[in-house]
């Protein structure tokens, strides 16, 4: 079997894989994503989509800002507002050795020109949070961010990719990737094939196994962030919640379940696709929630799930060419903090594969600053 032939083949139908076909549909290229499940089955699946840029790394902080000027537009994009909320996201200090920190980054951002956090004090937090704990002193805030709802956004970045024209082949793995003259051939694990001058590898936690079918070894590990959620309460907190120096992201959802995080750690398993849950880990969560809001020391937890994630070294993503295969296209890695990202990435990657260059945001983010020097052909 030859293959059937397109502009793009996307390897994986996770928001980033799916942004990305979005894209390029739009542009009018004939695009399939093959996935070897169901769309957003892990990660994507298993996000407490936080829309986030407080606190984020240099690295990739101005993609970041980019992509939260279009979240605010997300309806335009995907035909549905996807639950955004821009309630801003706040990281509440404890203590004074906290708060300096907190400010030393604010200062130092004001420096560099960037205005989208501010500090906030007791008297403003407490309007904020009327249910905060007293011992906090103040924290940082960035006003424009917010959470959304992440089924929501699955099924509205799939249906804007299916009506724009892309084609998507589920429960059906990649199992080799072929070059055939200044194409590719993308063999399925039922013996299916598609060809296309491009490939977008966004195949999540496996991306690097899919990248090291082309020759490019990227060191990749696993993530697997727990979560949990209550019963229904009382509306009494529209922010999302973080505190410096401890492992928490604690918001209330419009059906008014508290949903808590924050990057706590299950046990992940590759091979078997499956994540572990470790209840005394996730417990650290559920104290520093109850150490922030007190009324909720006796709220039932109903649910708790781990997902399965790609970790760099750096926690920064992989958003970029490939460094040894012409035409291959890399977006993965977001090491727990891709959600707010996928907007932003699926356009950078749309503008790579047909014009081989953009204006995003991407240029801390290439393959070759984690990969050895000699697994670094750099034939493109």
């Amino acid at each position: 079997m030859s293959g059937k032939a397109y502009d793009a083949i996307v390897i994986g139908a996770g928001l980033h894989g799916l942004s990305a076909a979005l894209h390029l549909a739009r542009a009018n290229a004939r695009v399939v994503i093959v996935e070897k499940h169901w769309s957003g089955r892990h990660a994507s699946g298993a996000s407490a989509a936080g829309v986030r840029t407080l606190n984020r790394d240099r690295g990739e902080l101005d993609l970041s800002l980019q992509a939260m000027g279009m979240w605010h537009a997300i309806a335009g994009l995907v035909g549905d507002d996807c639950g955004f909320h821009a309630n801003g996201q706040i990281c509440v200090a404890e203590s004074p050795d906290a708060l300096a920190k907190l400010d030393a980054r604010v200062r130092g951002l004001r420096a560099d020109g960037y205005t989208h956090e501010e500090m906030i004090g007791p008297d403003e937090l407490r309007r904020l949070l009327p249910d905060l704990s007293p011992h906090c002193l103040g924290a940082s805030i960035a006003r424009r961010d917010g959470a959304a709802d992440p089924h929501r956004t699955l099924r509205a970045f799939r249906a804007a990719a299916l009506q724009a024209g892309a084609e998507l082949v589920e429960h059906c793995g990649v199992a080799a990737l072929q070059r055939r003259g200044s194409d590719w051939r993308v063999v399925g694990d039922d013996g299916r094939a598609w060809i296309a001058p491009c490939v977008v590898n966004a195949a999540g936690a496996w991306s690097a196994r899919v990248a090291a079918m082309v020759g490019d070894v990227i060191p990749l590990s696993t993530k697997s962030s727990m979560m949990m959620v209550s019963e229904r309460l009382r509306p009494f907190i529209k922010p999302v919640v973080s505190i410096m120096g401890r492992s928490l992201s604690f918001k209330q959802s419009d059906q008014g379940t508290l949903v808590i995080g924050g990057g706590l750690q299950g046990v992940p398993d590759l091979d078997r696709e499956t994540s572990a849950v470790r209840m005394r880990v996730l417990s650290k969560g559920a104290r520093a929630a109850s150490d922030l809001f007190p009324a909720v020391r006796n709220v039932r937890i109903v649910r708790i799930w781990a997902g399965l994630e790609a970790k760099t070294d750096d926690m920064l993503p992989v958003v970029g060419p490939s460094p040894n295969a012409p035409g291959v296209f890399h977006a993965f890695g977001f090491s727990g903090h891709g959600f707010q990202l996928v907007p932003v990435v699926g356009a950078a990657i749309a503008d790579l594969v047909r014009h081989g260059a953009t204006g995003w945001a991407i240029q801390n983010l290439d393959a070759r600053r984690l990969m050895r020097p000699q697994a670094t052909g750099d034939r493109r």
